[in-house]
């Protein structure tokens, strides 16, 4: 059962109550990532969240971890680029804990000088194994390449040059403009008396002074149509091919997934089969949509021997026009109808992935989709439906390839790609 309640000071809580569970789930949704910076404080957002755990007023840095693990309980935070989300998952007697805990690092923490000049070598070492990852690499290659100069190109870490120039007032602004009220979310699923949760929500928040965000809209960036690429000294070449997607909260979304399914999504996708299965070509093969507030992109990914890569663009392109000129079968989509709803459903077995599935969902589209309307949404979506989305993604006007790695000869490969990619 899921319950909504706002706070006079625009707080919004969202919970679901699972009483077969022995555990709760409590998520602090921020609405402030990487895509709310710019080039100068690039890698802000990420910082703040690093530095909520290095001490409050009332707890060092030790005794905030210590606080959850001494109950058996995890605490965490991620940053993605819309949002940024601290997160504790407790045994169901020890909520008040959690709700402390999570409070006090929002409320309390004290930006401490020293702590921020050590934070920032803990990022940059960070930033440098991401560096040696190509698949991430490649990945925010590719962002940069489909968005250009939008700050949805940003990285979410930020890159060394743009950490250096972040003191810590400008740590504090960013903190006291995105971090208010009216732009978070708190969501909680478990075993959890509603009531007194939510009293004792109030007990912590209900003080939280509303204030204006800085930023009410985002800029809607403008999809780019490129080739980029980083040389990099290893044995395999990681490429991404990404297109428009569909954003949040438009029922396209679902057709998409079910395309995706079929397409590049899984084990037995076309692409995995034809590729990796049938042709030996590459280790790791598959495509997937991202969504954001006002746009999508759709993304090929795969990793492979050099020699190969302008073949395997080549049959990928291949696998894109049999889809467009037969789109898919009934049976196919039945198939890919049934995965997704399973893939879904066992995605919702822990009170971790039902906090965030609903903590998001308010956050950015503002309101809570449940598991059976997504569900109705899966089964609603017709041949029509997916052949409108296939149309729509797979448009030759819109692709964009970044590709890592060790290569020779670039300006013919990019000659071939464009005449593979840019008709």
């Amino acid at each position: 059962m899921y319950n909504k309640i706002t706070l006079d000071n625009g707080l919004r809580i969202v919970t679901e109550y699972i009483p077969y569970v022995k555990s709760v789930s409590i998520g602090i949704w921020v609405e402030a990532g990487s895509r709310k910076e710019n080039k100068q404080n690039n890698g802000v957002s990420h910082f703040i969240e690093h530095m909520l755990f290095k001490g409050t007023k009332n707890r060092s840095a030790k005794e905030i971890a210590e606080s959850i693990d001494n109950i058996g309980g995890q605490i965490n935070a991620f940053t993605s680029k819309e949002c940024t989300c601290y997160y504790a998952k407790v045994l169901d007697n020890h909520i008040d804990i959690a709700i402390d805990v999570l409070s006090d690092m929002l409320f309390n923490s004290l930006f401490d000088s020293e702590e921020i000049i050590k934070e920032k070598s803990v990022i940059y070492e960070e930033i440098k194994m991401y560096e040696d990852s190509p698949e991430d690499l490649v990945h925010d290659l590719l962002s940069q390449t489909i968005f250009n100069e939008n700050s949805l190109s940003f990285p979410i870490l930020g890159s060394k040059e743009s950490l250096e120039n972040i003191t810590r007032e400008e740590l504090i602004s960013y903190f006291e403009s995105f971090y208010i009220p009216s732009n978070t979310v708190i969501s909680i699923a478990g075993n959890f008396d509603f009531n007194s949760t939510i009293e004792m929500i109030k007990r912590y928040f209900a003080e939280w002074k509303p204030k204006r965000s800085l930023i009410e809209k985002y800029d809607k960036p403008i999809i780019y149509h490129n080739i980029s690429k980083k040389k990099k000294d290893i044995e395999q070449l990681h490429f991404c091919i990404g297109t428009e997607g569909i954003p949040q909260g438009q029922d396209d979304l679902y057709a998409l997934l079910i395309l995706n399914n079929i397409f590049g999504g899984s084990m037995s996708s076309r692409l995995f089969q034809d590729i990796r299965e049938d042709k030996g070509l590459v280790y790791s093969i598959y495509s997937y949509p991202s969504s954001y507030k006002d746009t999508g992109i759709f993304t090929i990914y795969a990793a492979l021997n050099p020699d190969y890569f302008v073949e395997v663009i080549d049959i990928i392109m291949e696998n894109i026009n049999i889809i467009k000129k037969d789109y898919l079968s009934e049976e196919e989509i039945y198939k890919s109808k049934e995965q997704l709803k399973g893939n879904y459903i066992l995605g919702l077995e822990s009170t971790s992935s039902r906090m965030t599935s609903i903590g998001k969902s308010e956050l950015l589209l503002g309101k809570v989709i449940s598991s059976q309307e997504i569900a109705s949404k899966i089964d609603k979506v017709e041949l029509k439906d997916i052949t409108r989305v296939v149309n729509r993604i797979f448009d030759s006007s819109k692709y964009n390839i970044a590709y890592v790695g060790k290569f020779d000869n670039e300006e013919e490969i990019d000659i071939k790609l464009k005449r593979l990619l840019f008709k």
